[in-house]
């Protein structure tokens, strides 16, 4: 089986064909998948999709984009909204300094704020980090200081030190459709070299479709193609990256059950055709 650890379901590219993009995520051996919380106000929308498909489970949390429009939520209000069964993580939260529609201090107050959020409920934290590979270091190595929390830095595109410092912490990396991108070569060199307990795949989608995808609308099922990507980039088999990402993805987000049984993914999806 393969996991879509980070997608946004609730988005609306979506909305026309939900029903279909989760079959087909189905059809193509996608045994879970997570839609991320990208504001804790419109949070319903999300948690009720979650609730709508069993294979499908959310987050809740505060994109940096919208940090400055949710400064008043607490650790303890992200806490409270863990509670529900289908919420497996926080975020996403972090830092984003390519396009700054946040102010920089109120993205990192967001940050802490579901760091301390994760280290109270001991479920994950998805973090967002753009061109911020420094400060988000940082925030993480002070902040376990002050104890113990579990991460992964989402659609990893930072650099090999941020990496490695990341992995030091005990976080995990994950990646999408960019690691199949011809320019990814840096990216591709330090998905190599990971521990292979700290890496999982993803889609963000609606965007960064993979490979032969690339330029539509991306979806869940499109993970293989990124799974594809990272064997080979690893030097292992097809199987052995499904098996890998699936048990680190279980070992992080470790309130979703694990499924009885599955379809094994498949490295060549014969799908059907999306709406456009």
């Amino acid at each position: 089986m393969l996991i879509d650890s980070h997608c946004h379901l609730d988005f609306p590219d979506f909305a026309a064909e939900l029903d279909g993009v989760v079959a087909r995520a189905r059809q193509a051996g996608i045994a879970r998948l997570v839609t991320i919380s990208t504001r804790v106000r419109r949070h319903g929308e999300v948690l009720a999709i979650a609730e709508r498909f069993p294979d499908v489970y959310c987050s809740v949390g505060t994109h940096p984009h919208y940090a400055h429009e949710e400064l008043d939520l607490s650790a303890a209000d992200l806490v409270a909204r863990t509670r529900a069964a289908k919420v497996v993580a926080l975020g996403e939260a972090g830092l984003d300094y390519h396009y700054d529609n946040s102010p920089r201090q109120a993205q990192e107050c967001g940050f802490r704020t579901h760091i301390a959020a994760a280290r109270e409920s001991g479920l994950p934290l998805v973090i967002h980090s753009r061109e911020a590979d420094a400060e988000t270091a940082r925030i993480l190595e002070q902040e376990m200081d002050k104890g113990a929390f579990a991460a992964v830095l989402h659609c990893f595109t930072g650099g090999p030190d941020l990496a490695r410092r990341a992995i030091a912490l005990g976080h995990f990396i994950s990646f999408t459709g960019i690691l199949t991108f011809k320019n990814s070569t840096a990216l591709r060199a330090i998905a190599a070299e990971l521990p292979a307990d700290r890496i999982l795949v993803e889609t963000d989608a609606p965007y960064l479709a993979p490979g032969r995808y690339r330029g539509k609308r991306n979806e869940p099922a499109y993970v293989v193609e990124t799974a594809n990507v990272l064997a080979e980039t690893r030097g292992v088999s097809f199987d052995d990256i499904a098996q890998q990402t699936t048990e680190n993805f279980f070992k992080l987000f470790a309130k979703v059950p694990r499924p009885a049984t599955t379809d094994a993914p498949r490295s060549t999806i014969p799908l059907q055709t999306p709406a456009a």
